[in-house]
């Protein structure tokens, strides 16, 4: 039984060999592991502390960027609102202007029409005035060549005039 069994001395120099691994590991290599480890923990932390840090001026800037995007936006519809606002007022104008130039050549083709009129209008009377004093001054040496027929148209004539 002494394969199944360890002896004493066995047991002995066993733990002998274990403590001093164990006193080894102790004071050698455990205080490089957790130092090792407490370095990696504190480079672990240090990484998720930029990364929360890089996250959060990620959501920063993001918001940065859906304010200037709708401050663009703002101020393009507002450009575009002031450009329609100017395209009207100057068709407006340039509207007003033909309008009025039309109404006054309108009014001074009507004026000219007018005038044209009037002075044909005096032109006709002086010429049908012209007529009538040469057909009647024919009509009345015709008539007038008795005395007799000259009294009588006289008195016609004064007859016809109705005085207002």
């Amino acid at each position: 039984m002494g394969l199944v069994t360890p002896g004493i001395g066995l047991i002995i120099w066993m733990t002998i060999a274990f403590l001093v691994v164990w006193v080894g590991l102790g004071k050698f290599a455990w205080p490089a592991i957790m130092k090792t480890i407490k370095e990696r923990e504190e480079s672990i932390t240090h990484a998720l502390r930029s990364a929360e840090d890089a996250r959060k001026e990620m959501a920063k800037l993001q918001s940065d960027n859906e304010r200037i995007l709708k401050e663009a936006y703002a101020q393009r519809d507002h450009i575009m609102k002031e450009a329609k606002e100017l395209k009207d007022k100057i068709v407006n104008d340039a509207k007003e202007k033909a309008q009025s130039e039309a109404d006054r050549i309108v009014a001074s083709a009507r004026e000219s029409i007018l005038t044209e009129k009037a002075a044909a209008m005096a032109d006709l009377k002086g010429q049908v005035a012209a007529i009538s004093i040469d057909l009647a001054e024919k009509v009345l040496k015709a008539e007038l060549s008795d005395a007799q027929k000259h009294n009588k148209l006289v008195e016609s004539l004064l007859a016809d005039i109705k005085l207002n």
